[in-house]
């Protein structure tokens, strides 16, 4: 237990830089250096984690923990690679929501916003490499792509299409594993403890008579079964929700936390815990917003320990099931699009200061105000993908930098 507590602990306060860092560290420390898990165990874990809904370095380690020291070993690398980052963002809510207005700190986000630009794009094109892998999934991600941006279309309803499409393009009903009974026996009785324990803080909330704190619980647990694709697949459609359905933060704020949460460690969802800290301050102040933020840690992130417990057994079988595997293929598949959608409203968000959305019985789409282009904002996105992509700069060098030039060129025009 102590080395467990030492080596993800240390996995948990170095996993800067998104899931393909984090990933390639954690090969590092439980591959390479100490053989906890084969280089056959490790990708295999790795592959079925990207099948789950939610973030796949967070479960990776949550496998690599159960693997070695069973539900506790579980518990403690799972949790040891999000309680870092969730104390640091726990902090930053805290500090912007007493400073966050400032012209200074908004100064600051222009360059974080901007380099956060060139991060969704690279991840758009990592995902699409591995994703796209036939003309039919490259279709399911155009369609993916037009729904959302051009008709609005609900995310949930993008998912749940996309797997049907990838199940039906599947013809081949052969399974190459046995289903192990008493595999699936316990694989069930997880999930029905795992889910008992999951809803238990929502009925006590609901028992509580805490209108906002409930809606809290019931969005981000949505959130936790629809994040095919990691956290940039949903930003998007959290943004529309927390901002046009329930208001608790406006547009610029959401971009805000999304730019925070790139630059602490643990997974990017953790963006999830910022947005209810925020909501809970303007609702009721720092005690609402201290019980939102573990809500929303608790709703999140007990539902990727659940998937692991209980499907981690039964990897082999999983793999031999291909009518499953085609249609997450096509989730995956349409992912891409998602956040094509996503690199697309945020860019236009950064690069214009105004923007207007154009609705008719059936499109709904964005227009940014050609007359409101802000030329410091394309200068620093142009900046930050010219050190991150071609200079190959670490994200942990490039944000502040971003940061730091865009409060000096501010000053320097005037601006604050």
């Amino acid at each position: 237990m102590k080395e467990l507590f030492a080596v993800f602990g240390r996995i948990g306060l170095l996993s800067f830089g998104g899931p393909a860092a984090q990933i390639a560290l954690m090969h590092q420390e439980l591959v390479d250096k100490r053989g906890w898990l084969t280089e056959a165990q490790f990708l295999r874990a790795l592959s079925f984690c990207m099948l789950l809904p939610g973030p796949e370095a967070m479960q990776l380690a949550t496998y690599a923990g159960w693997k070695r020291g069973g539900v506790v070993g579980g518990l403690i690398g799972g949790g040891l690679f999000v309680l870092p980052g969730a104390v640091v963002i726990a902090a930053l809510a805290l500090l912007y929501g007493a400073y966050g207005a400032l012209p200074v700190v908004q100064a600051l986000f222009v360059g974080v916003k901007a380099t956060v630009i060139v991060i969704v794009i690279a991840a758009l094109i990592k995902i699409a490499g591995r994703a796209l892998v036939s003309r039919a999934h490259v279709l399911i991600a155009v369609a993916a792509f037009v729904a959302l941006f051009f008709f609005a279309v609900p995310f949930p309803v993008v998912v749940l299409v996309a797997g049907i499409a990838g199940a039906l393009m599947q013809h081949d009903r052969t399974t190459t594993a046995a289903a192990p009974g008493g595999g699936l026996r316990q694989a069930a009785k997880v999930l029905l403890i795992g889910g008992i324990l999951w809803a238990a803080p929502v009925v006590v909330v609901a028992l509580s008579g805490s209108a906002f704190l409930l809606d809290i619980a019931a969005f981000f647990s949505l959130m936790a079964v629809v994040t095919f694709g990691g956290a940039y697949a949903v930003l998007a459609y959290m943004t529309q929700e927390v901002v046009f359905s329930y208001g608790w933060l406006t547009t610029p704020q959401m971009m805000d936390a999304l730019g925070l949460a790139e630059t602490t460690p643990g997974p990017l969802i953790l963006v999830t815990q910022f947005v209810a800290m925020v909501a809970g301050l303007a609702q009721g102040g720092t005690a609402l917003a201290i019980a939102a933020g573990a809500l929303t840690l608790w709703v999140t992130f007990v539902p990727c320990f659940i998937w692991i417990f209980a499907g981690a057994p039964l990897i082999d079988w999983l793999d031999g099931r291909p009518r499953l595997r085609a249609a997450l293929a096509g989730i995956t598949a349409a992912v891409v699009g998602v956040i094509a959608n996503l690199s697309l409203w945020f860019a236009l968000h950064v690069v214009f200061a105004t923007i207007n959305r154009m609705e008719t019985n059936v499109i709904s789409v964005i227009v940014p105000d050609l007359a409101t282009v802000q030329p410091l904002a394309i200068a620093l996105t142009l900046l930050a993908g010219f050190l991150l992509l071609r200079l190959k700069w670490s994200l942990l060098l490039v944000l502040p930098l971003t940061a730091l030039v865009s409060l000096g060129a501010t000053f320097a025009l005037g601006m604050v």
